[in-house]
Order: C-alpha cells, then structure tokens, then sequence
C-alpha cells in the first residue's frame, strides 16, 4: 500500500490512478490529519510526502515518522517545488529516502518508488526483469532477446520496462501516456500505437508477447500469465 499526501486533488486522484494501474494498491489523504487517523490503522509500504499542505507541513510530518518507533522504518519520498534545493536538503536531512521535484511525469514517480522500495528490502535486490526470452538488465540499462542485444529508444525501453514489470495486467493508452510522456504532454494515444509498433518489431517474435487489448490498451503476456 501507497500512502499519498498531496492537498491538490486532480494531482492526488491521477496519483492513485496511476499507481493503481501500476500494480500498487495506493490511498490519498489532502492533509496531515487524515493520512495520521489512517495510519493508526494500517501501516503503509512507502509514503509520497508533499512538502507544502494544508496545516501541518511535509517536514513536520516526516520528523513525526522518523522518532515513533513503529514508523520510523517507512519509506518516504518527499514532494518538492521545482527549483527548491532548501526544501529538497531539509527534507533529505529529517530523513527522506529520496525526492520529487513539481512538476514530475508520472512514470518518473513509479520508477522512484520501486528503486526506494528495493533498497528498503535488503531481499529485493535490483537486476534483471525477465519475461519470456526477453530480459532487461536494470543496471545496464540494456535489452536483450534471445541473448542477443536490442537498441531501444528512451521510451521504447520505458514502455517495455513498465509493462514487463506488471505483466498480465491491461494498461489503456491514457496510462501509457501519462506514465511514459508525462502528465503535461499535448500529444495523442496515436504516439502510444506508434511506439508500440515499432518495439514490437524490435523484439522479433517476442513482439507477440505484447498483445493488444481491443477496445482498451495493451498488457504483456509472458509464459507465466498467457
């Protein structure tokens, strides 16, 4: 579970959304006051943490996690504003795992999450994602096939990590959008179909691993979940 405090609501709401379709179970609280009543009943796996809230501020509510003993150990990401390395330090000195600089793509958020949850699971170590013959080396940034290496574009890489690392679940061409272009981009689902085709392409018989979902998106079936 995702604990997500953030007062502006339509960024809170695709937060959740996002996450959800992710693969995460996620909760939005718009103040202190909500996230704290929720805590006393369910402890969450990492908290992103606006800095600026209605209230009682990010670095007040992260210092509170930091000295109670059955919180101290919860990840938090901390939401800062664009540009602001004061907010950013403060909140990695009181103890933060890692930050967000406003405005983030959404997929940059996902992406952080999973990297500050790996290192909190000493037996989650970061490596390989494997589905199928197809394996990315996280570390290295690379692709292969078959053993055989693949060039793939930024997003063409972003876009098979994503769906590799949810495999079996449906992504509609929105989330895709959003997560991989960003959440201010002006362009169309089309660039989704695009990228898809040609990283279809790219990855030779294993692009039929990657099946379209009529009327919705696309999801990645590998031999485990065909």
């Amino acid at each position: 579970m995702i604990y997500c405090v953030e007062d502006d609501n339509s960024i809170r709401e695709l937060m959740i959304y996002t996450l959800q379709a992710s693969g995460f179970e996620a909760c939005g609280f718009r103040d202190g006051d909500s996230f704290w009543e929720m805590l006393k009943d369910k402890k969450p796996e990492l908290v992103i943490l606006d800095i600026m809230l209605p209230g009682e501020d990010g670095i007040s509510i992260l210092k509170k996690l930091r000295l109670s003993p059955t919180t101290e150990d919860i990840p938090v990401i901390m939401a800062t504003a664009k540009n602001s390395e004061y907010d950013t330090v403060i909140g990695l000195d009181s103890g933060a795992d890692d930050y967000l600089a406003k405005p983030f793509g959404m997929m940059e958020m996902v992406s952080r999450i999973k990297a500050v949850l790996r290192r909190s699971n000493p037996g989650n170590k970061a490596g390989e994602i494997r589905c199928g013959s197809i394996v990315i080396d996280e570390g290295k940034h690379t692709v292969k096939v078959d053993g055989k290496p693949v060039s793939l574009t930024l997003k063409e890489y972003e876009l098979l990590k994503l769906m590799m690392e949810n495999a079996g679940h449906v992504f509609t061409r929105d989330i895709l959008l959003t997560s991989i272009w960003g959440v201010d981009y002006v362009g169309e689902t089309r660039t989704v179909d695009v990228h898809i085709g040609t990283l279809r392409t790219k990855l030779d018989e294993c692009g039929d691993m990657i099946k379209t979902v009529r009327g919705v998106g696309y999801k990645m079936e590998g031999q485990d979940n065909e």
